[in-house]
């Protein structure tokens, strides 16, 4: 089968950074899906590992974690889908990538797409959805209200993946104003556009423009971005016992500011249910199929911001440096071999 996939990590303008190879056919078993890829998208994920992470010697690494397509053969405990389903995911980042034409899948991991999006605009929902969902619900835990602060959550970096469909899945979902940073024209038209109650402009300092605001300290901060360079402001804001939750991978990290104000610190990771196969692995699948009927009933729609072209190497190094660039709005996306 087709395939993209690396040797050594290079910088995606070398010319081997990435390369077309032919790898054996897969085969499905125990809770595995067989899945014939239709659409994947490049996440901030990719572009780490492919810069950092060396497969053994002589070996091939693919990546790819976001995919939609259709099952084509599962394993003998499966239960949860047949052949012919047509299905969107995440992957694991300990398994073989999604840039294949055919990937195994565990089914606890994995969701219905949406009758009403095509593979393309499917494949650029998971990672960032089952991010954004388990920040909100299982980090912050945003139904549970904190006491005295501003019923609202400041999302910083609204129009990066994650924030783009944390702000609908928080506006969806529940009653919380939404604050989302955004500093380009651009990027401040599409956060509104995607439900955001107030932008505020990340180039400048946060904590003062979230004051001005006039609603009250936020209870809760998503940072999806640049945390490290945001920290002191989101001490700043945040409302005390507020809670905090981060997912990008500041180079340092000091919470003692936060003790003061009994701030919890929150580390989200989609992948950690799927990597530890915890007894609530599950829950993503059932986390997906939520997304996949908001979808269907027009409550939140895709992140797909630009499809780049088929699956191949030329077309994964270009979405690669788009992400690399930091000027990502919603999501890149290749569709078809």
């Amino acid at each position: 089968m087709r395939a993209v996939a690396y040797k050594t990590p290079q910088p995606i303008s070398a010319e081997t950074s990435l390369i077309d190879v032919e790898l054996p056919m897969p085969e499905a078993g125990g809770h595995d899906l067989l899945v014939e890829i239709k659409a994947v998208s490049v996440n901030p994920v990719d572009v780490k590992v492919r810069a950092h992470s060396a497969p053994p010697a002589d070996e091939l690494k693919v990546l790819g974690w976001d995919a939609a397509g259709v099952v084509k053969a599962i394993g003998a405990d499966v239960t949860l889908f047949k052949p012919g389903d047509e299905v969107f995911y995440s992957g694991v980042i300990s398994r073989p990538g999604s840039n294949a034409e055919f990937h195994l899948v565990d089914e606890r991991i994995v969701g219905t797409k949406p009758k009403s999006l095509d593979f393309a605009a499917a494949a650029a929902l998971p990672l960032t959805s089952i991010t954004a969902y388990e920040a909100l619900f299982d980090r912050l835990k945003v139904q549970d209200a904190v006491s005295g602060a501003g019923r609202s959550i400041l999302i910083i970096g609204g129009a990066g993946g994650v924030g783009s469909i944390a702000i609908q899945i928080a506006r969806a979902l529940t009653d919380l104003t939404v604050i989302a940073t955004a500093s380009r024209p651009e990027t401040q038209d599409w956060v509104k556009e995607l439900g955001a109650h107030h932008i505020v402009d990340h180039s400048r300092p946060i904590a003062p423009q979230v004051a001005a605001l006039g609603i009250g300290a936020p209870g809760f901060i998503f940072s999806t971005t640049n945390t490290d360079s945001h920290i002191g402001d989101i001490v700043e804001a945040i409302a005390p016992q507020g809670r905090f939750a981060l997912i990008d991978d500041p180079k340092t990290l000091d919470i003692v500011p936060f003790k003061r104000k009994a701030v919890s610190v929150h580390w989200e990771l989609m992948f950690t249910r799927p990597l530890y196969g915890t007894p609530d692995m599950i829950e993503q699948h059932k986390l997906l199929n939520k997304i996949s009927e908001l979808i269907d009933a027009g409550k939140i729609r895709t992140t797909l911001s630009e499809i780049v072209g088929p699956i191949n190497a030329v077309n994964l190094k270009t979405a690669h440096a788009m992400v690399e660039s930091g000027r990502m709005k919603g999501k890149a996306v290749l569709a078809g071999f």
